[in-house]
């Protein structure tokens, strides 16, 4: 029983990698003409990052998870609506307590996407609905490079310009994200097969286009002096901080699916795309959204969160493929079907048969035992 724990309380390598790139851009940040290269070379790579998930999605599975837009429409409310409140409310309560560069880094995660690849894997790893999972994810990530900059723009001060910062802002996002996406969906008839027979090919852009701009991003931050202004105190905030939010959500999005009455499946997937923020769009946007020597700090709260997410959603999608397991492996009970067990049956529950009815009721049963019998069977054959 001790292994699954230690499985799931086992250090991500690529926070390793974070935290390597942060002190690599605190030891030897960027400067000059260096850094110059370092930003383009990051924009290159977010740009061909968006193009794979692009070539990557494919129409069917689109048209296969669009119609439940029910739950989309919750899903687009966690992460646009519940999220952003909490982060208000939560900022709000901390101003004069606490850095508000840091702050308004908390703030600016919980306006971002969902993520695409660890909801969809959560998703799937929980038996849940992996089509409605894949749809709510990118659908997310579309709405999101003009959704995000907007919210900023309401919750937050850019750079002193208001609108005429977010406007400009907005087409930097479209031209490095949106563009190479679309691009790539578009080119998927031709370049699909290749994407899909290389699906390792996504991780190490994914993650190496992260670190390039974590990298470029702390430099600045490090020339603006960024470790002379949080320590040790404010890291272990914002951890707390950021436990605190993804406990809100995640609780409210539980008890909103209880409500709703959503299927198994579908609260698996409000639960997960529900409670997740993209680092992957969240490092390239604020890179477009804010100054350059206040991306570093902006962006230390996202880094914390995403981590942090990956936890959690880890052990919670064990636990429900656990339950999953066990609800397949229970037989159901089986159905009366002699008259001294349908009696008992019948008597249990306080309900009389009249001796001439019972021949009628002995052979229905039979029948919807058959019946169920065969159902059963067809479902577990279509079980993967």
């Amino acid at each position: 029983m001790a292994r699954p724990t230690l499985a799931i309380l086992r250090i991500d390598p690529f926070l390793l990698w974070l935290v390597a790139t942060v002190g690599a851009a605190s030891l030897w940040p960027a400067r000059g003409q260096a850094a110059g290269w370092i930003d383009i070379l990051a924009d290159i790579a977010i740009a061909l990052l968006f193009f794979l998930h692009g070539a990557k999605l494919s129409r069917a599975a689109i048209l296969q998870g669009a119609g439940n837009w029910r739950l989309h429409l919750l899903v687009f409310a966690s992460t646009y609506l519940l999220f952003p409140a909490v982060g208000i409310a939560m900022t709000s309560l901390m101003r004069g307590w606490a850095d508000p560069v840091l702050m308004s880094g908390l703030l600016y995660l919980t306006l971002l996407p969902s993520t695409v690849q660890s909801s969809i894997a959560f998703t799937a790893m929980a038996g849940g609905n992996v089509a409605a999972a894949l749809c709510s994810a990118s659908l997310s990530n579309l709405i999101g490079i003009l959704l995000t900059p907007l919210l900023v723009t309401l919750t937050l001060n850019v750079e002193g310009h208001g609108g005429t910062a977010t406007i400009h802002s907005v087409q930097n996002i479209a031209l490095q994200l949106l563009v190479p996406f679309v691009a790539g969906h578009f080119l998927r008839p031709y370049i699909g097969g290749f994407i899909d027979r290389r699906k390792g090919l996504l991780m190490p852009v994914d993650r190496g286009a992260i670190l390039l701009v974590v990298y470029s991003a702390f430099s600045a931050a490090v020339a603006g002096g960024i470790w002379t202004q949080v320590g040790v105190g404010d890291l272990m905030l914002l951890l707390g901080l950021s436990a605190l939010v993804l406990a809100i959500v995640m609780s409210v999005n539980m008890g909103v699916a209880r409500l709703a009455g959503l299927a198994r499946q579908d609260a698996i997937v409000l639960l997960f795309c529900g409670s997740k923020k993209s680092l992957v769009s969240g490092v390239p946007m604020a890179g477009a959204l804010f100054p350059p020597a206040h991306v570093g700090l902006l962006i230390l709260p996202l880094m914390i969160f995403h981590q942090l997410q990956l936890l959690i959603c880890a052990a919670l999608a064990g636990r429900f493929a656990r339950q999953a397991s066990v609800l397949i492996s229970t037989p159901a009970p089986p159905l009366p079907r002699s008259e001294a067990d349908i009696h008992r049956a019948a008597d249990a529950i306080g309900l009389p048969i009249p001796a001439a009815c019972m021949p009628g009721v002995v052979a229905n049963m039979a029948l919807l035992d058959h019946h169920a019998g065969l159902l059963l069977d067809r479902n577990e054959g279509a079980a993967p």
